[in-house]
């Protein structure tokens, strides 16, 4: 397998503990072991007393229940559990695609989505979305890319990095020309529960797609990241099968301990997920001053989910350096925009706590 080095981990290897301050975060403050264990009475003798042997390949039931009890359709026998969402990524591509293949990833995204179908030597093109479009969805555009060999469409909603949410006709237009070739229809949903106007969430791809796989985690709308536990839920047996399979060759099984906690914290899943998206709503006008005070320098589509936004920098500069300037001198760590290939663009992330002290330090570093 060859892969090329995955620039956005790269550069938070780097940066993230040699900063002071996240201004490009893309979780949410994060919950304590303690804050997980006061949701239901009990659970810290049942955490102490946990065993810590083997788990199930596909995660206890009881994790598989509370997983499946956040969607429609859902049953556990749909949930398949991960050691983190990018496990999901790099399984469902290398057990669906190999030479011969052909992929279609939306882009921008996360880096792996594009890199990891690449490596299975499958065929990628990019649907890309553009700023000058106000990031919007060219399904069009998405159709002239299909192929008579085309397996698998890569979607991300809300969407990292630009904090815009899919409509739900989009999402219904997606899910028709898959459909059309019983394309798989790999729908990533991490920041799902983080839409700004909850009227916008859509509903988990896999409820209304059989050949959709929906991936989620922990770590982002619950605060949660450090349990490292994602899953994936879909109706067709024969994919989840396919992906199990390879997971008996990388992780085998997740963490028992985080199981547990994972299992109580999604059976009280919206009082984290609303913890989240009330520090967010409160931030995120704090970035609307931020840009409005800096227009010269930043200008951006305003996200409409997440925790995120990917303001563009309006001088020709090198982000990279500026960004990496920043994190030296004041502490506090933008995200450049050329890991996303886009280096015109910086990530903010607006979903932590101190947020207003990593302003006022970046306003200090400013100028």
């Amino acid at each position: 397998m060859k892969i090329r080095p995955f620039e956005i981990e790269r550069f938070y290897d780097r940066w993230e503990f040699a900063a002071e301050l996240m201004l490009s975060s893309s979780d949410c403050e994060s919950a304590s072991t303690a804050d997980v264990l006061a949701l239901e009475p009990g659970s810290q003798e049942r955490l102490l007393e946990q065993r810590l042997g083997y788990t199930e390949v596909a995660g206890s039931l009881e994790l598989r229940e509370s997983i499946a009890a956040l969607d429609e359709r859902s049953e556990p026998s749909d949930v398949f559990t991960l050691a983190a969402a990018e496990e999901g990524i790099f399984l469902a591509y290398h057990a669906l695609l190999g030479p011969g293949d052909h992929a279609i990833v939306e882009a921008p995204c996360y880096g792996s989505a594009i890199e990891l179908a690449r490596s299975t030597g499958a065929e990628v093109s990019l649907w890309e979305r553009r700023y000058e479009d106000r990031w919007a969805h060219d399904l069009d555009e998405l159709r002239s890319l299909l192929r008579p060999n085309t397996r698998l469409l890569y979607v991300n909603s809300p969407h990292n990095p630009t904090g815009m949410q899919m409509r739900r006709d989009v999402l219904d237009a997606i899910i028709g020309i898959c459909a059309e070739s019983s394309i798989v229809l790999f729908s990533d949903e991490v920041y799902r529960g983080l839409e700004h106007d909850p009227a916008d969430r859509l509903p988990v791809a896999s409820d209304l797609y059989e050949r959709a796989l929906s991936l989620n985690t922990v770590s982002k709308a619950y605060g949660l990241p450090g349990l490292r536990i994602g899953w994936l839920t879909g109706r067709d047996a024969g994919l989840i099968a396919a992906i199990r399979e390879l997971k008996l060759y990388t992780t085998i099984c997740s963490s028992a301990p985080s199981e547990l906690l994972v299992a109580l914290a999604l059976r009280h899943s919206g009082r984290l997920v609303e913890r989240s998206r009330a520090i967010v709503l409160a931030n995120l006008p704090l970035v609307d001053e931020l840009l409005e005070r800096r227009g010269d320098l930043l200008e951006w589509v305003r996200p409409s989910a997440g925790p995120i936004g990917f303001p563009r920098v309006r001088p020709a500069i090198d982000v990279r350096a500026w960004c990496e300037g920043i994190a030296e001198h004041a502490g506090v760590l933008l995200l450049p925009g050329d890991v996303y290939e886009r280096p015109g663009h910086i990530r903010i992330g607006f979903g932590r706590a101190n947020l207003p002290q990593a302003i006022a330090r970046l306003d200090q570093e400013l100028g």
